[in-house]
């Protein structure tokens, strides 16, 4: 399934957030969205999602979602969402609850993404137990059990240190080369938007417009160790971001 953002405009308390937005996700592709702080980034994907509608344009799905595929559109958040007092196969399983699926049905399903996420071993871990690395892996895990058509992810791994950052990209790539499965990834950080995105979206400041679409040939499995050549869609994106990026700053130094 494709997902496609037309015309998307939205206004909040009289104040322009997102304008003109035009954007298309292929199905079995990566989607990174920059720009600079306050741009509208988290509010384009809450509009994806269905979590907040547009006051002009729209968000098209276009063909069928996967077979099996319990909610096209999942989230993945910044903040890990777990359930303090459930385990991690209990987490994974909140996402199956209200899905009308037997015991036996749930059971399967995240023993299967367990394995799938390499967390089999933790199954009975609590959040408390494990790093932020593990829990962000956790709430991936938790995201593919409804087979989902689209993931929608707002900066997963910046509340990350720089090692555990790396090492969950890695391990986003390699679910990538299993799965196959489309996402739109927001962030902040450049380097990680040429590691992992086949196109990278950048908007302008507010109201957010689509600045530059930048296609990234490379294959994603190559990246780690070709990080120099992909320096020059990174300086690239530096170049269209850096001024306003510096005036966005200083708009919300002046609040």
């Amino acid at each position: 399934m494709d997902l496609r953002v037309v015309g998307l405009t939205h206004v909040y308390a009289g104040a322009p957030v997102l304008q003109d937005i035009d954007l298309e996700i292929p199905s079995g592709r990566i989607l990174c969205v920059v720009g600079p702080s306050g741009c509208g980034k988290s509010t384009l994907l809450r509009m994806l999602g269905g979590l907040e509608r547009p006051d002009a344009g729209a968000v098209l799905q276009v063909g069928e979602p996967p077979e099996g595929c319990l909610n096209p559109l999942t989230y993945i958040f910044q903040d890990f969402a777990l359930l303090p007092w459930r385990s991690v196969a209990g987490n994974v399983a909140l996402a199956l609850e209200d899905r009308r699926l037997g015991r036996a049905e749930i059971a399967r399903i995240v023993d299967d993404v367990l394995a799938r996420t390499r967390l089999s071993a933790y199954r009975d871990a609590l959040p408390r137990q494990l790093s932020g690395g593990m829990r962000q892996r956790v709430a991936i895990a938790r995201a593919l059990a409804v087979r989902p058509a689209c993931l929608l992810m707002d900066e997963p791994l910046s509340a990350l240190d720089a090692q555990t950052r790396e090492l969950l990209m890695d391990d986003l790539v390699g679910l990538w080369l299993r799965e196959g499965f489309t996402a739109c990834y927001v962030t902040h950080n450049l380097a990680e938007a040429v590691r992992l995105g086949h196109r990278v979206a950048v908007l302008s400041r507010r109201p957010g417009r689509v600045r530059e679409v930048i296609e990234i040939d490379m294959p994603l499995e190559e990246r780690a160790e070709r990080m120099p050549e992909l320096a020059v869609h990174e300086r690239r994106l530096w170049q269209l971001l850096r001024e306003e990026a510096a005036a966005a700053d200083q708009e919300l130094a002046d609040v």
